[in-house]
């Protein structure tokens, strides 16, 4: 197998769709985004109640508008909602999660961990009524003339599928639904249960659904702003 470069050519020019918003009403979207996205919390208890489809692909639609490096896109969003599906990545999920707990873990990672009181059950893995798997491809498969398969790379893959990612989260709750990133370490079970081509490499599980009924989230806190902002004029 070869490997193949993009082939380099002047992008065809568009005039720019922009309105540029008074600054006060600048201000005023970005505190209310900002209201909003302060009350997102991770959900670790989902009900099995139902969720419009059209909200999990309109959000999929948003969190592929993303930035990529040359705009190459190298992600994919798989939704699983057949509960037998689900059933065997949460069996696969487990069994990693559960060496990684007992085994595979260092002692400084399990106490970071440890406030957040996670352990290797993941039982909203078969609750929630969707699972978005998010692959990431690191490189295009192509044909070339004479029918040869070639590698087409994709540059900043890991970056770009991240900011797809961060829209996806933020779309799927201001549309009002609960979210979970789950990351099972390794992952390379969930491209053979899904039947993905080999290119893809899985990046996150994101869960979707409605928190459960008295469902309850760690009492955690935000670093203050003056500890992650550093204004430099």
């Amino acid at each position: 197998m070869s490997e193949a470069q993009h082939p380099v050519r002047a992008p065809e020019m568009h005039p720019l769709v922009f309105n540029r918003l008074s600054p006060e009403e600048q201000i005023r979207r970005a505190r209310a985004f900002y209201e909003q996205m302060r009350c997102r919390r991770t959900v670790r208890e989902f009900s099995a109640d139902p969720v419009p489809f059209e909200i999990v692909e309109m959000a999929i639609r948003a969190a592929a508008t993303a930035p990529s490096g040359a705009n190459q896109q190298p992600w994919r969003f798989v939704v699983v909602s057949n509960l037998e599906t689900k059933r065997k990545i949460r069996a696969a999920a487990e069994a990693e999660e559960k060496e990684f707990y007992e085994h595979r873990a260092p002692k400084e990672w399990l106490e970071a961990l440890a406030p957040l009181g996670t352990d290797w059950r993941k039982p909203f893995l078969e609750t929630a009524p969707y699972l978005i798997v998010i692959f990431r491809l690191d490189y295009d498969l192509r044909h070339d003339e004479q029918g040869e398969e070639v590698r087409v790379k994709n540059y900043y893959a890991q970056e770009s599928v991240g900011i797809a990612v961060g829209i996806l989260l933020t779309a799927l709750h201001l549309a009002g639904v609960a979210t979970l990133t789950h990351t099972p370490s390794p992952m390379g079970f969930l491209g053979r249960l899904l039947g993905r081509p080999k290119n893809e490499r899985a990046f996150m599980i994101v869960p979707v659904g409605y928190p459960a009924e008295g469902a309850k989230v760690p009492r955690i806190t935000k670093k203050e702003l003056s500890e992650v902002m550093i204004v430099r004029s």
